[in-house]
């Protein structure tokens, strides 16, 4: 069987682009997490701003930021994964509805790893803040839906590339100004979660390609 449904989740015309970001943002990541290993104060550039607190922003853009946050939760993460899911599948795009989960729950994970292995804290002992899960989640779901919005589109090569990582920088400034605005992160943990998505959004997309043609070749 042919057609658009089996259309490549990550195309052939992005795939070395996108994976040499994946390896500079794994760069970031991996040098953001020696420098910050351990820390519980903000050094750096997050010394640059207020230490955060919870009522750092008031209504209406607290509202946008916790609104923000809610989607980043386990209950409002899980109504978007469903939905944008839905939104693949209506659209004929089976492998983007993969994805979605695929892509997020490797972010996510990656991130939540990291914390473990960093150490880094905010607001004392326990509150792992580096790299920001919210932020890795938000970006992750906004680079798949770039990828699908580059085949809708038919574009490729550098447009497709700057597609997707404009969307994903836009995803992730939003959702990383709400963390901040909250309290719950320091820039510099934002900056990671970014990092952390894009650096495992590529390889995981080509996985999933893989895997999707591997499984058509055995049917046929």
């Amino acid at each position: 069987m042919t057609g658009r449904p089996t259309t490549a989740v990550l195309p052939p015309s992005l795939r070395v682009r996108l994976g040499l970001v994946a390896v500079l943002a794994a760069l970031v990541v991996a040098g953001l997490a020696v420098l910050y290993a351990g820390h519980s104060q903000p050094s750096g550039v997050d010394s640059w701003i207020v230490a955060p607190t919870a009522d750092s922003v008031r209504p209406p853009l607290r509202y946008v930021a916790e609104t923000l946050d809610f989607l980043g939760e386990p209950a409002g993460s899980a109504l978007v994964i469903v939905a944008a899911v839905t939104v693949c599948l209506l659209l004929r795009r089976p492998r983007a509805a993969v994805l979605v989960p695929a892509g997020i729950g490797v972010a996510v994970g990656t991130a939540t790893l990291l914390k473990h292995l960093v150490g880094r804290t905010i607001h004392g002992p326990g509150n792992l803040s580096y790299p920001s899960g919210h932020t890795a989640y938000f970006t992750a779901l906004a680079f798949v839906a770039a990828l699908l919005a580059t085949d809708r589109l038919g574009l490729g090569g550098t447009a497709g590339t700057s597609l997707v990582l404009a969307a994903s920088l836009v995803a992730g400034a939003a959702m990383g100004w709400a963390q901040v605005a909250l309290g719950a992160h320091y820039p510099t943990d934002v900056l990671g979660g970014w990092c952390t998505a894009l650096a495992v959004l590529p390889p995981t997309a080509w996985l999933v390609d893989r895997a999707a043609d591997a499984g058509r070749r055995n049917h046929h």
